[in-house]
């Protein structure tokens, strides 16, 4: 199984919810963690750094919202797999409002049922529900389509990217990467 569990399917939301705990991160990271080869591994299983070299982040900090600008999804995409990164990508341009961005970011990003579909919860699960699930390797994430509509305007945008500088700022205490792409629709 690969990191793209985070892709548009909700079969596999569905799937991943219905066995076991119904804690989808710590099975991912189960699942990541025996997946991975030996070598990529240091002392104890811990997540070697792999992000030296022709990285399409070499110019990124480790932890920032930004822009998408000249970057594309799919090259995003490859270097998060690339990097053994999760990958969270959230096609928000149909939505209307606050509750509907939150709704769209809440499934693609398989948050669990109880999310509360506000600002505090999306903080919460974006990092106290992602750590308690374990080590992490790091995170690309892409908001593509942010609406400009009049129940999501300026301030409520502006507000969604601050929760995401906030869990950016949370990450980078920990040390780990935890990039953010967003575009408006």
């Amino acid at each position: 199984m690969s990191d793209n569990i985070y892709a548009h399917d909700p079969r596999v939301a569905s799937d991943l919810f219905a066995s076991g705990d119904g804690n989808l991160f710590q099975r991912v990271m189960q699942m990541k963690h025996n997946e991975q080869p030996e070598t990529a591994r240091g002392e104890g299983g811990a997540q070697l750094s792999n992000e030296g070299g022709m990285s399409l982040f070499s110019t990124v900090p480790p932890n920032i919202v930004q822009s998408i600008r000249a970057f594309r999804v799919q090259d995003l995409h490859d270097e998060a797999q690339r990097l053994q990164q999760h990958f969270l990508y959230a096609y928000c341009a149909t939505a209307q409002s606050k509750q509907e961005v939150l709704e769209t970011i809440s499934t693609s990003f398989l948050f669990p049922k109880h999310f509360g579909k506000n600002y505090d919860g999306l903080y919460d699960c974006l990092t106290d529900l992602v750590q308690k699930a374990g080590e992490q390797p790091g995170f690309v994430v892409v908001l593509d389509g942010l609406p400009i509509a009049q129940k999501f305007d300026k301030d409520g945008r502006e507000t969604l990217l601050d929760v995401f500088r906030e869990a950016s700022e949370y990450w980078a205490e920990r040390k780990v990467p935890f990039r953010v792409f967003y575009s408006f629709a």
